[in-house]
C-alpha cells in the first residue's frame, strides 16, 4: 500500500450515478474521524461506487451506507480493503476505526474476529511520514494545553492523539492548503469541540477556571475560591465569541501564550492575533463591566 504522498489522482469528470448523501446526524464524534479523511478521499479519487464495489466485492448500497455512516458499525475487512482501494494509510484509519467501534458498544471479541481469521487485514504497525512526525512534535504540547481547557486528562490525551491520525490521513490535504498550521488547528478544533460539554450551542468553560493561569499564580486557597465564581462568569462571556476570537482569548488568557505564540499556532498573522484580542477584550468588557445607567438622571 503507497502512504499519503500518493493520493488518488482527482478526475475532472462528473461521476455518473447517484450523488453521495451527508453522513448521519447520529453518527459518533470518533466515527465521523475516520469517516470524513475517508468520504473526501473517495470523492476526490473520481473513483465511483459500482467501480469500488467490483473492486473489493462489496455491494454498492453497502458501501454507500458505510460512507454515510448508516445502519450497524462496519466490519474492519471492509473498512481495510476500501481504504486500499483508495491508498489511505491503515494504521491511523485501525486506531480511529477501533476506538468508534468501542463506542459503538461493539465487544474486544468482536473487534479481534474482524482480522483473526484473516491476518493480511492486520493494520500495520506503520511511521507517519516524516513532516507530519516534525509537525506533531513542534505543536503536541500546545494542542494538548487547549484541550486541557475543554476536557478532563484522559479525553484530553485521547482527542489529541485522534487528531494526529486523523492529519496523518489528509495530511497531503494539510500540506498542499493554504496554511498547514491552520488546517492542522481547524482539526484539533473540530475534534475537541466536537467532545466537550455545550449548553445552548457554546462550549462550556466553567471547569476550566480551575486550571487558569491566574489560579495557579494564587497562593492562598481563600483568594481562589473568591476568583472562581468571577473567572467562572468571564468564560461564560467569552464563550459568546465569534470563533477566532475565542480561540485567542483562550490561548492568551487561559493557556498563558504570547501573541506570536498565537500566531504560529492557528496560522494566522500577529496583527490579526492583535486585533482579535482587542475586539474580544472589548466586547467582554463591555458585558462585564457596562458603563453606569443615566436612565432617571436629570441633566
Amino acid at each position: 500500500m503507497t502512504t499519503p504522498t500518493d493520493p488518488p489522482v482527482p478526475s475532472d469528470r462528473p461521476r455518473p450515478g447517484r450523488k453521495l448523501g451527508p453522513i448521519a446526524g447520529n453518527v459518533s464524534s470518533t466515527h465521523r474521524a475516520w469517516l470524513e479523511p475517508m468520504r473526501e478521499t473517495y470523492l476526490a479519487s473520481g473513483l465511483t461506487l459500482s467501480a469500488l464495489s467490483s473492486r473489493i466485492s462489496f455491494a454498492k448500497s453497502k458501501l454507500s451506507e458505510l460512507l454515510r455512516g448508516v445502519g450497524l458499525y462496519p466490519r474492519w475487512e471492509v473498512v481495510f480493503l476500501l481504504a486500499a482501494e483508495l491508498d489511505m494509510p491503515n494504521w491511523p484509519l485501525y486506531r480511529l476505526w477501533r476506538q468508534a467501534a468501542f463506542e459503538a458498544r461493539r465487544t474486544s471479541e468482536w473487534i479481534d474476529r474482524c482480522t483473526e481469521r484473516k491476518p493480511i487485514l492486520t493494520a500495520t504497525h506503520t511511521a507517519p511520514p516524516w513532516d507530519h512526525r516534525a509537525f506533531r512534535e513542534q505543536t503536541e504540547g500546545d494542542y494538548l494545553l487547549y484541550a486541557q481547557v475543554f476536557l478532563d486528562d484522559n479525553q484530553r490525551d485521547t482527542t489529541v492523539s485522534d487528531t494526529f491520525d486523523i492529519l496523518w490521513l489528509s495530511w497531503n490535504d494539510a500540506l498542499t492548503s493554504h496554511d498547514t498550521r491552520r488546517y492542522a488547528w481547524n482539526v484539533l478544533r473540530a475534534t475537541v469541540m466536537a467532545r466537550t460539554p455545550h449548553r445552548d450551542g457554546r462550549p462550556e468553560l466553567g471547569m476550566a477556571a480551575f486550571d487558569t493561569v491566574a489560579l495557579r499564580s494564587l497562593t492562598d486557597p481563600a483568594d481562589e475560591l473568591d476568583l472562581v465564581p468571577e473567572l467562572v462568569e468571564l468564560f461564560t462571556v467569552i464563550s459568546h465569541l465569534p470563533r477566532r476570537q475565542f480561540d485567542v482569548m483562550v490561548l492568551r488568557r487561559l493557556c498563558g501564550f504570547a501573541p506570536e505564540a498565537v500566531s504560529a499556532l492557528v496560522g494566522a498573522s500577529l496583527a490579526t492575533v492583535r486585533s482579535d484580542e482587542r475586539h474580544a477584550t472589548h466586547f467582554v468588557e463591555s458585558v462585564l463591566y457596562p458603563p453606569p445607567s443615566t436612565e432617571g438622571t436629570t441633566p
